[in-house]
């Protein structure tokens, strides 16, 4: 377990914030790689045997922050609440995931459900930065909310050349079986964090 300050874990939050609204103005996500340590890992799952990892500061930036925002120019994903565990090192981020393009009715497209991101913080020589990061979210509604965009006339090309790729293909994709990591947070995974008496990762 890394214990980090919490003043040293909201100074953190507040720059990571800051640079996400940059990120979202300037179409350009790969700048966030900097906030990575370069043996990060960070992933999520779209569905049981079809997973996303990277596993260094430079997957990171060409992959989950390049390839996998590809067709989501003027999408923005604002953290609505976030849970600090300064004794572990942690941080819980909810995002609500947003389309920057209105409906019909005149609201904005959203990928209904709750999605966020967990954060390991560790500080190396004096710097705090993302040792780990694993998201989630409803694929099915993302799904549904990118069908509803097309069906409306209202995808970007780059929108439309997303949805028409084969995502098990797709650089940084993995089944479950060759997985680089683990998808559990690998500390949490070695069981360091379990509280409950009993309690086994196995």
């Amino acid at each position: 377990m890394t214990a980090v300050p919490r003043a040293t874990m909201e100074a953190f939050w507040t720059d990571w914030l800051a640079a996400n609204r940059t990120a979202e103005k300037e179409d350009d996500w790969s700048p966030l790689a900097d906030f990575y340590f370069e043996d990060a890992n960070y992933g999520w799952m779209y569905q049981p045997d079809e997973h996303f990892m990277a596993t260094n500061r430079e997957e990171i930036r060409s992959l989950a922050l390049g390839t996998e925002m590809a067709g989501l120019d003027g999408w923005h994903y604002d953290y609505v609440s976030t849970v600090m565990d300064e004794s572990n090192g942690m941080i819980v981020g909810f995002w609500r995931q947003r389309a920057g393009i209105k409906d019909p009715n005149g609201n904005e497209y959203e990928i209904l459900g709750i999605g966020g991101s967990w954060f390991g913080l560790e500080e190396r020589d004096g710097q705090v930065q993302i040792a780990w990061q694993r998201d989630w979210f409803d694929l099915g509604a993302a799904a549904q909310c990118f069908l509803s965009i097309l069906e409306a006339g209202k995808a970007t090309p780059g929108l439309q050349a997303r949805m028409g790729l084969h995502g098990p293909s797709q650089p940084g994709h993995y089944t479950l079986a060759d997985l680089p990591s683990t998808v559990w947070p690998p500390p949490v995974e070695a069981g360091l964090h379990i509280r409950e008496e009993g309690a086994t990762n196995a």
